[in-house]
């Protein structure tokens, strides 16, 4: 029980302190988890991001989910995922009358201007964080350039692009 307990209480304090979204959160997910309760390694880390991009559902969800299970099972599971959802439940309920009630509110539009760099900043630190796990090898280098080359010239899907990605790991390592 302390065990769903803590898992609770730690996906709370993602869900609570997290924003901008998923890449945003991941500074956060990436500290709770790995580094301060150690439930995953840098790899499962980075896995988790992997199999979050995949499946529907916001990674923040997707990673509660994930690492409930492994760490407790279903009950985990559930414990984690409630934890991460309920804050912000919660937040868009109350905040949702008032921001349609100030939406012309100069102060409002300042506030939201503001976060924005520091939005910026967190997806940042995580990608530096991530390609720093990532990026072993001139192999992991090379597909990493040829999947950047193809976001930015040929908009390609993202679904296209995991596809791409695994058949170039496929390529690159099976051989």
């Amino acid at each position: 029980m302390q065990l769903l307990l803590k898992l609770f209480l730690t996906f709370l304090k993602i869900g609570a302190f997290s924003f901008g979204g998923g890449y945003a959160m991941l500074p956060l997910i990436e500290r709770e988890l790995v580094t301060n309760n150690q439930w995953l390694n840098y790899k499962e880390f980075i896995d988790i991001i992997g199999i979050s991009q995949m499946t529907p559902g916001p990674i923040a969800i997707n990673s509660a989910t994930f690492v409930g299970y492994k760490i407790a099972g279903v009950p985990g599971s559930i414990s984690a995922t409630l934890g991460v959802i309920i804050f912000s439940f919660i937040l868009v309920s109350i905040a949702s009358h008032y921001i349609l009630k100030f939406k012309d509110s100069l102060i409002l539009k300042s506030a939201f201007l503001g976060m924005r760099p520091a939005l910026i900043g967190l997806i940042i630190c995580a990608f530096i964080s991530l390609a720093k796990q990532s990026y072993l090898d001139i192999k992991s280098i090379i597909i990493g350039a040829i999947i950047t080359v193809l976001l930015f010239t040929n908009k390609v899907h993202p679904i296209l692009i995991i596809v791409i990605s695994g058949v170039l790991g496929i390529i690159f390592y099976s051989y």
